[in-house]
């Protein structure tokens, strides 16, 4: 039974193929919209998840300043103050619950030069912990050690874009000699490739020194940017900001209904936004792909009512050898099913190919969602059966003598 339908709805939808095709379309483009923004919006939280990771295990940060957040996700500091001292950062590390351990760090773009070449880098000043806290090692050389920031050694380690534009290869940066301002520093490490974070900062564009060198022998300074803590994998967020707030507010005497002069954040809260931003792109995305369903579903209606009416002495001779209206039925169900079934199923195809060869290219994470292309399949045949139920109705009930007369 199913041979002969199927080779009769080839028949028929190879007589009308632009009509066939054009109703296809409609399927074709909804499949791939559903499944499209479904694997993309999977994706990109699985890249910011990972991305989140690589800033470092449960890592929080205290600031000066104030943090807004944009809506890709990106942080902004403004207000910068110059009260946060490295007490502060102890007062915290010591303070505040779940805390594993932490540093104080500075934060600050310079130009630095080696080799004849220079460049703008992040300086950023820390403890010898630094690598552990933000999971961050050297794979060249060392990191600076405990001695060096009590001696406040002029030493730094680069990352691996400063060191190959200062120096083209990123392992003949270890032992050279590159100058901050006029003071000269001993590169004793290179740093793995990190790449950008979710802020969208090139991790790799970086230049460690350990904090007291560059607060006494760089800059001057007594104030820092901020902490980084690292805190345990059953740390309360909202403890431990309560704790950050009591702590902060008493140690820079701010008094209640005064702002806060710092901020506090954690790589997850841009990853929340950013999974905020892709959950209305799948909304969207969801809402464009049931409009195609629709424009599909009554792109099939209509043909398959041409179909009928084009085929009517067709049916009228069935009916007349002995062909049951349920026959009629299941013949039109079918070929309306069968238009669907090919345009989801194209759809399917093109998302699958299309995430793998996007993804390799991009250099993301392929990730293939079976049951999302399964049920969007599914999907599409039901929808075929669904449009294609009138007509077949009005195919089973055409009038055998009327039919035959004419």
């Amino acid at each position: 039974m199913m041979p002969l339908n199927f080779r009769i709805a080839v028949s028929s939808l190879s007589a009308h193929k632009l009509r066939a095709i054009l109703a296809m379309m409609g399927v074709f483009l909804g499949a791939l919209a559903f499944t499209g923004v479904q694997h993309v919006s999977t994706i990109m939280v699985k890249r910011a998840e990972l991305e989140t990771e690589k800033l470092g295990p449960n890592l929080y940060s205290v600031m000066a300043g104030e943090v807004r957040f944009t809506r890709s996700g990106n942080a902004r500091l403004s207000g910068v103050t110059r009260n946060f001292t490295i007490q502060d950062a102890q007062a915290l590390i010591a303070g505040v619950p779940s805390v594993m351990e932490g540093t104080p760090y500075v934060a600050q773009s310079m130009q630095i030069r080696g080799n004849g070449n220079a460049v703008t880098a992040q300086l950023l000043a820390a403890w010898p912990n630094y690598q552990d806290i933000r999971n961050f090692r050297p794979v060249f050389g060392r990191f600076f050690n405990w001695q060096e920031v009590d001696d406040r050694a002029k030493v730094c380690v680069l990352g691996q874009t400063i060191a190959r534009l200062l120096f083209d290869e990123p392992a003949k940066a270890v032992g050279q000699q590159i100058y901050l301002f006029r003071a000269s520093f001993r590169v004793i490490g290179v740093m793995e490739s990190k790449g950008r974070d979710l802020s969208g900062t090139d991790q790799d564009e970086v230049m460690l020194v350990p904090i007291s060198t560059y607060m006494r022998r760089a800059s001057n300074q007594t104030w820092t940017s901020g902490v980084f803590l690292r805190l345990s994998k059953d740390a309360s967020r909202a403890v431990v900001d309560e704790a950050v707030q009591s702590i902060m507010r008493l140690r820079h005497k701010i008094d209640p209904g005064e702002p806060d002069d710092f901020s506090s954040m954690s790589p997850k809260d841009a990853m929340q936004l950013q999974q905020q931003a892709l959950a209305l792109m799948t909304t969207l995305g969801g809402i464009t792909s049931s409009i195609s369903f629709g424009v599909g579903g009554l792109g099939i209606l209509s043909i398959m009512i041409l179909v009928v009416r084009a085929r009517r002495v067709e049916i009228g001779v069935r009916r007349a050898v002995g062909g049951r209206r349920r026959d009629i039925i299941r013949q039109f169900l079918f070929e309306s099913g069968l238009m669907a079934a090919v345009g989801g199923g194209l759809g399917v195809l093109t998302t699958v190919i299309l995430v793998i060869v996007g993804c390799t290219i991009a250099d993301l994470p392929i990730i293939i969602e079976p049951t999302s292309l399964v049920s969007t399949l599914i999907g599409s045949c039901v929808l075929g059966l669904v449009a294609g139920a009138y007509p077949a109705w009005q195919a089973a009930n055409v009038e055998i003598l009327a039919v035959l007369k004419s």
